[in-house]
């Protein structure tokens, strides 16, 4: 079996230097890497957030680079969704992803330190997908179906819109 590695390159935010990470293919799905796709990394700090099918289905997993380690995110992925397309905000509390349950999309956001999962767009009938979220977690922007073309649409962390002027002033 051909061994996968995945390797990321990380520009530094307080410089120009790139920083090249490799970690090797473990193939119990313990570690960064597995055989399965790792899909939409994203790296913000000392993490890595990405999605990956390594188990049948399609979750979303942290990696903190600090430790090496997967980090356990208790009350996340769910065995009826799924998940894709993560972010998250500097510090690694808050994780954002679309998720596709029972064919209705939805932007969810995950508190590391609570351990509570939220969908923000209950109340929006539109198809929402690749959220991203800011750096200190309290915005969360995504694109929504809602208009019948693809709009950018910027929450709060609690789910209520925020309404951005059009027209500057």
């Amino acid at each position: 079996m051909l061994a996968l590695t995945l390797i990321l390159i990380v520009l530094s935010s307080y410089g120009s230097s790139a920083r090249l990470l490799s970690f090797p293919s473990e193939p119990s799905g313990r570690s960064l890497n597995s055989p399965a796709a790792e899909l939409t990394p994203r790296v913000s700090g000392r993490y890595i957030v990405f999605s990956s099918d390594r188990f049948g289905r399609q979750d979303i997993y942290l990696f903190d680079m600090v430790s090496r380690k997967l980090v356990d995110l208790p009350g996340l992925n769910s065995f009826d969704a799924i998940a894709s397309s993560p972010a998250i905000s500097e510090d690694g509390r808050y994780i954002v992803f679309a998720s596709n349950r029972q064919g209705k999309s939805g932007i969810f956001l995950y508190d590391r330190e609570t351990r509570q999962l939220r969908n923000l767009t209950t109340n929006l009938q539109a198809e929402v997908r690749n959220p991203t979220i800011s750096a200190d977690g309290n915005r969360i922007a995504f694109e929504s179906s809602a208009n019948g073309q693809w709009d950018i649409l910027i929450y709060d962390r609690t789910g209520k819109p925020i309404n951005i002027p059009t027209e500057p002033q």
